[in-house]
């Protein structure tokens, strides 16, 4: 599988030819994201078939309505949020509605919506139903992206179904998680490789990175912290 990163918690998985080639889009910022546009990238960058959102912060969704309309692609994501993004625009076709818990299986694999320790509110105002993190089941192999979240015990029960090949964790503390308790959140998943998402986007988030790399490197766990436009093989 191949991680494209767009910076924030915003980035792509290609799945392998195995799985059709299909591309996940995740909680797509690009617009006001700063570090987005100093690597060059907008929201006409972004190719997609499917587009999962974790909650409705506009850091999670400023881009999805433009992104949905431009590559017809099928948004996952909590029942509120597909309610808005119905009336922005977006057709019922390209719709699939979740919650907390429930499994839904694609022609590329299954998706799981997990728990996620977080509040959300569309950009509006309007309910943004339950944060969530996400489970990917292929038969290329697996992978949990956290969303925006808390450590919570609850992800001692994602490996359950079966081992991960990477984790996608937020880590830029304020909000989320930090380095300390992703390294946790790794040890309850089982997982030795992460990506970290959600840092350095403005100094609120900011981490010091080379001591989160070694942080997890004492640990046996390899820490990749990608710079908008990096591609990562997983």
């Amino acid at each position: 599988m191949k991680l494209f990163y767009f910076g924030h918690s915003c980035f792509s998985v290609t799945l392998p030819p195995l799985c059709g080639g299909t591309r996940l889009l995740f909680d797509p910022f690009l617009s006001s994201n700063p570090k987005a546009q100093e690597a060059g990238l907008d929201r006409s960058s972004p190719e997609a078939d499917y587009v999962l959102i974790s909650h409705g912060h506009f850091d999670h969704v400023e881009d999805a309505v433009s992104i949905l309309k431009r590559t017809k692609a099928v948004a996952i994501a909590a029942y509120e949020v597909c309610e808005w993004l119905l009336k922005h625009g977006i057709p019922e076709t390209q719709l699939h509605r979740m919650n907390i818990g429930g499994t839904v299986r694609f022609a590329f694999g299954s998706v799981q919506m997990v728990t996620a320790v977080h509040s959300s509110s569309m950009p509006d105002g309007a309910p943004g139903g339950n944060p969530a993190g996400f489970v990917v089941r292929t038969q290329a192999g697996a992978f949990y992206y956290s969303g925006d979240t808390a450590l919570t015990l609850d992800m001692q029960l994602i490996p359950k179904r079966g081992p991960l090949d990477f984790a996608i964790l937020s880590l830029g503390d304020t909000f989320t998680m930090d380095p300390e308790d992703a390294l946790e959140a790794a040890r309850f998943i089982g997982c030795d490789k992460i990506v970290g998402v959600h840092f350095n986007t403005w100094p609120p988030i900011a981490i010091d990175q080379e001591a989160a790399r070694t942080l997890f490197s004492n640990a046996g766990k390899h820490l990749h912290l990608p710079s908008p436009g990096a591609e990562l093989s997983l």
